[in-house]
């Protein structure tokens, strides 16, 4: 895929989306580093059924000390592996009060180095809740990019990389949810909606297939 169809791939994710964001729901910063946390190998539908239940009893670090760790437990017990979570982030709670003020970070080094945290949440959190253009990769992000060949790479890191460098400046900041999005109701992993694909066209897999279809039927002929 070249510059000029990356470009065009991105002005038809606008157009279909002007104003895409997260599907977690969250009112500050804290919220939504909660909200991150509790999706690994939950989906968006859950953590909300989650935080529902836990932001009006407890939305701050202090709040959420004071509701403990078996508080906490119960209030997410919804979600997988919600004990491994529940202790990260009552770690991540103490630390937040400890070093930054009760506030969360605006620093990559800073978020990494709070228990739950990977480069992929702090790379959320830096686009989503502080507006920087980074990219987080994650699963349906990683196969929109290899399948239609916008950035190809072997691990996310690579594809995380080449999305940096290859993606117009005026689309960054909203690359990650447009992307996300595409690849969670469009381009999905198994059967995905090429028919209704607003960038179809510029797909490689597309073009690819079509290549098959047409060198079958000249075989067939």
């Amino acid at each position: 895929m070249n510059n000029d169809t990356r470009r065009l791939l991105f002005e038809r994710l606008r157009a279909a989306n002007p104003a895409p964001t997260t599907e977690l729901n969250y009112a500050t910063p804290f919220e939504l580093l909660v909200a991150v946390v509790l999706s690994a190998q939950a989906t968006d539908k859950g953590v909300n059924k989650a935080t529902a239940r836990l932001f009006p009893m407890a939305n701050t670090p202090r709040t959420i000390l004071e509701l403990g760790l078996d508080g906490l437990k119960e209030s997410i017990r919804t979600i997988g592996l919600y004990n491994t979570k529940a202790e990260n982030i009552i770690k991540t709670c103490r630390l937040l009060i400890e070093r930054h003020g009760s506030e969360v970070p605006r620093d990559r080094a800073a978020l990494e180095a709070l228990p739950g945290v990977g480069r992929k949440t702090a790379n959320v959190i830096l686009n989503t809740a502080f507006g920087e253009p980074t990219i987080a990769v994650d699963t349906h992000i990683f196969r929109v990019s290899n399948r239609t060949g916008l950035a190809p790479g072997k691990n996310v890191l690579e594809v995380e990389r080449r999305l940096l460098k290859v993606v117009p400046r005026e689309f960054r900041q909203d690359a990650h949810h447009w992307l996300i999005l595409h690849g969670r109701y469009v381009c999905t992993a198994r059967a995905p909606k090429c028919p209704v694909c607003p960038v179809a066209d510029l797909c490689d897999a597309q073009r690819r297939a079509s290549s098959h279809r047409t060198r079958n039927r000249s075989l067939n002929a």
